[in-house]
């Protein structure tokens, strides 16, 4: 398993169009490749495709009456990111953010999102037929965020599912 270095001045360019991943994965086709990272002693996997920047954390600009679990936006050479906290999102409480943690930038639909996780640690490559469905339980509120589980290097991985991340009733973290 390769790790992914970010420091805090550094950012890390995800360019998944120019990562060749193993020839068995390039021959398959049916491979799906997610960005791995940590909360806590959990991962979680975003897909690739939707990944368009990776950086140390930073600080942000606090705005009024947002979700408990929008901390904030970041100027993201002009243009104006919500920073979103998993962990708050998964009904965890705040995450205490330090230099250490990192922000992940996704697309989700026209506009980028920040993601606050705890590390990045790989990025992962598995065949599509290996993604389980998410089990549904009464708390079905908090495991409709993700879109499958898989296990990799005897570890799971529970894969954010990025559209259902921020729903309508979110009020501004969902407005353009």
């Amino acid at each position: 398993m390769s790790q992914i270095a970010v420091s805090q001045d550094t950012a890390v360019a995800v360019q998944p169009t120019e990562w060749n991943g193993s020839a068995g994965a390039q021959a398959a086709g049916n491979q799906t490749q997610f960005i791995s990272f940590a909360i806590g002693d959990d991962q979680y996997g975003v897909d690739i495709m939707a990944v368009r920047e990776i950086k140390g954390w930073s600080d942000i600009t606090h705005l009024p009456k947002q979700p408990e679990y929008v901390r904030g936006v970041l100027n993201l050479r002009g243009a104006i990111v919500p920073i979103v906290d998993l962990r708050c999102r998964f009904g965890q409480g705040l995450t205490e953010t330090t230099p250490l943690h990192i922000v992940i930038i996704v697309q989700i639909g026209g506009r980028q999102v920040g993601l606050i996780g705890d590390r990045v640690l790989d990025i992962v490559s598995v065949d599509a037929s290996q993604i389980q469905k998410v089990p549904r339980t009464g708390n079905a509120q908090q495991t409709d965020f993700l879109s499958g589980l898989v296990t990799h290097d005897n570890v799971m991985i529970a894969l954010i599912d990025l559209p259902n991340l921020l729903t309508v009733q979110d009020g501004a973290a969902t407005e353009h």
